[in-house]
């Protein structure tokens, strides 16, 4: 569906902390875990210690008993090591959380919906750059998420319009900007999606809609998404809410 935009896509590895390929059972642990808020800001912390980390000292956010937990279920998964006397250290290693996430998405958009799924995709395309972070493809409707796994606070502008950039380069059926986090969308992260579309488009897109708590339509195809109160829940009705609104009326 790229190709035939026009584009010469090229899906890339999406970058895991740990040693790949996974294994069916470490997959299915990790991806479990991921659904929880806490594991997910625990795994952003242990990434930034690739030497190796006491479980309590990866986040401030999570308590140390949780911690430990989610560190005695990743060595218990294969996917990190002990480190005597009481640290841990993760199998791999990778630049940021981003990967794992657009990972998390794709696998349970694939296993939970039914898409055909890439990410991290490259492509060709002269004055628009950046990756397309997850593509998924069903019914001869392509939908493109773009996925921040960063606090709303380090949204840039640049960043919302290079994203306004690649929606009019690949006129996907259905958009979401995904931020995983439960803070600020309805107050920064909304705004600066219509502000930026005002100033691209020469016109506001009209009022957002609060279709639910964490996700906001700004138009009838493109919706804000966070993960309050559950990231894959938001992501899927979002992408219910914008198929829905393709589909002709009913007589």
């Amino acid at each position: 569906m790229l190709a035939r935009r026009g584009l010469r896509p090229r899906a890339t590895k999406p970058g895991l902390p740990f040693a790949v390929p996974l294994g069916d059972a470490a997959a299915e642990r990790l991806a479990s875990l991921l659904g929880h808020y806490a594991f997910r800001l625990f795994l952003r912390g242990a990434i930034q210690r690739p030497e190796g980390f006491a479980p309590e000292e990866a986040t401030r956010y999570v308590t140390g008993a949780r911690a430990r937990a989610f560190a005695d279920a990743l060595v218990e998964a294969g996917l990190a090591t002990p480190v005597p006397p009481a640290s841990i250290r993760l199998s791999g290693s990778a630049s940021s959380f981003g990967g794992t996430l657009e990972w998390y998405i794709a696998r349970e958009l694939r296993r939970w919906l039914g898409f055909d799924v890439a990410t991290g995709v490259k492509f060709h395309a002269s004055g628009v750059g950046g990756d397309l972070d997850v593509v998924a493809a069903a019914e001869g409707k392509l939908i493109y998420l773009e996925v921040k796994s960063s606090p709303p606070k380090h949204l840039s502008d640049g960043e919302v319009r290079a994203f306004l950039e690649r929606l009019d380069l690949v006129r996907p059926d259905v958009a979401l900007f995904v931020v995983d986090t439960a803070l600020r969308l309805g107050d920064k992260v909304v705004p600066m999606l219509l502000e930026a579309l005002r100033q691209e488009r020469g016109g506001g897109a009209g009022p957002p809609r609060l279709v639910a708590r964490g996700l906001w339509a700004l138009t009838p195809h493109l919706y804000a998404v966070n993960s309050k109160p559950e990231l894959l829940a938001n992501i899927g009705r979002a992408i219910a809410e914008g198929l829905r609104a393709l589909a002709p009326a009913p007589r």
